[in-house]
């Protein structure tokens, strides 16, 4: 933190906020804090973050001892949470919580991203109530750029990939839906079945996985949290 960018005050909240509140650093931690660990893995839940401003802001928090770069075998550094960086959790969870709760949902439904989206989807979803066997679900947003509204998630031996380009496998489930409704339906905000049955949600494919969808899609951490706003 330069000299001109301090607060210039002794006080635990303006030297914490020196730290925490430079733009991007937040959700850089929200990355961490959910598992992310390489540079390219940052980058996906990041998308819209330039690299150049990401290397900054990891060093940066290097510095001030939040996390701690460890060089990996063939190149490159993996990145984890020092023990005053993991002290931040329930810190950054809390301002979840209170996005979640307080933040109005036209306002929080107008910067939609897709590969955020699933790449929330991809860690989060459970491969339990899936078939043993390999399963591929693609999600078609017909609304969106023909280069971006294709994904597929690929579930084989209890891991999860997700894949921006076709892998080439059958596909066992096409979910259909605009970008809108499904992040709606990841953060709580509608709700699976009423949404299919609307229309809004068309599920095409194996009937066991389509009728298990919710289970193993499941929500974001955030939906839960009971709602404050009109």
């Amino acid at each position: 933190m330069t000299e001109t960018a301090s607060y210039g005050q002794f006080c635990p909240v303006s030297m914490a906020a020196e730290i925490l509140c430079s733009r991007w650093t937040v959700v850089i931690l929200r990355e961490m804090l959910c598992g992310s660990t390489r540079f390219n893995d940052l980058r996906r839940g990041l998308p819209r973050m330039s690299p150049t401003l990401l290397s900054k802001r990891l060093k940066e928090l290097e510095v001030s001892g939040v996390i701690r770069t460890t060089p990996i075998a063939g190149g490159g550094f993996e990145y984890h949470l020092t023990e005053a960086g993991e002290e931040l959790r329930p810190i950054v969870i809390g301002i979840g919580n209170w996005g979640q709760r307080w933040v109005e949902s036209r306002l929080s439904l107008r910067n939609l991203d897709p590969t955020l989206l699933m790449w929330d989807m991809r860690r989060n979803l459970s491969p339990d109530p899936l078939p043993e066997r390999r399963c591929t679900i693609q999600f078609l947003y017909p609304e969106l750029p023909q280069d971006r509204r294709n994904y597929w998630l690929v579930v084989e031996s209890g891991e999860v990939d997700l894949c921006s380009f076709d892998p080439g496998y059958e596909v066992d489930l096409l979910v259909t839906s605009s970008l809108k409704t499904m992040t709606a339906i990841w953060m709580g905000l509608a709700r699976l079945g009423p949404e299919v049955d609307a229309g809004r949600v068309r599920l095409d494919g194996d009937p066991a996985i389509r009728r298990s969808m919710q289970k193993w899609l499941k929500l974001s951490v955030f939906a839960p949290v009971e709602r404050r706003v009109a």
